[in-house]
């Protein structure tokens, strides 16, 4: 009960991805990230009768999230916060994951969605192999965001304004952006809205 409590008043009590601030102002952080071993998934949502979320529930079996863990050790690995999407269009997001899209057309776009695996996993053969062979295992080189950390529920609209504002800021301090946005979520679905962590990142040089 004092698990489920802190997950609904917001308290982070897993792991996140570790990185080093490189410039903090007012409006944003650019952060450098360690290289990190994903699970990942690949499909387009007419998959999951038009749910962008449907390849959640592929990566939480991989791991053991709702049983036995669906991995040939078998072993049940940690879940990892934030949920990360990676997208070219206006996708909505669950926790722990990564998600970009590419490719296709309208709401079917291709989606790919990751979950950061624990650190003690730092080449990509360490890590289990799926039994489904939807979820592949691959690695994320060294890589470098602009960050803006907010609150309550990342709606569509909300994101939108804070990539714009995001851009804005860095653009106009002469960061180069090199890539589509992502949208990091470090709570539940259930998680009471005020208490929600939420940050927008830009791939930056």
């Amino acid at each position: 009960m004092l698990f489920l409590a802190r997950l609904l008043f917001g308290k982070i009590i897993v792991e996140t991805p570790k990185y080093e601030v490189i410039k903090s102002t007012s409006n944003y952080e650019i952060r450098k990230y360690l290289p990190a071993v994903v699970a990942q998934v690949k499909y387009s949502p007419s998959q999951f009768n038009g749910d962008k979320d449907g390849g959640f529930k592929l990566l939480a079996n991989y791991i053991g999230v709702f049983g036995n863990p669906l991995n040939k050790a078998p072993q049940k690995i940690a879940m990892t916060i934030p949920v990360i999407t990676k997208s070219s269009e206006k996708i909505q997001m669950t926790t722990p994951v990564v998600t970009k899209s590419s490719g296709g057309e309208g709401d079917d776009k291709e989606i790919v969605m990751q979950f950061i695996l624990p650190s003690k996993y730092t080449k990509a053969e360490e890590a289990p192999e799926p039994v489904d062979e939807r979820v592949v295992i691959g690695e994320e080189s060294e890589r470098k965001y602009g960050v803006v950390k907010f609150g309550g529920t990342a709606t569509e609209k909300v994101v939108e304004e804070k990539v714009g504002m995001l851009k804005e800021c860095l653009e106009k301090d002469g960061v180069k952006v090199v890539g589509e946005y992502l949208l990091a979520r470090f709570n539940p679905t259930w998680t009471l809205a005020r208490f929600k962590t939420n940050e927008v990142m830009i791939p930056v040089e």
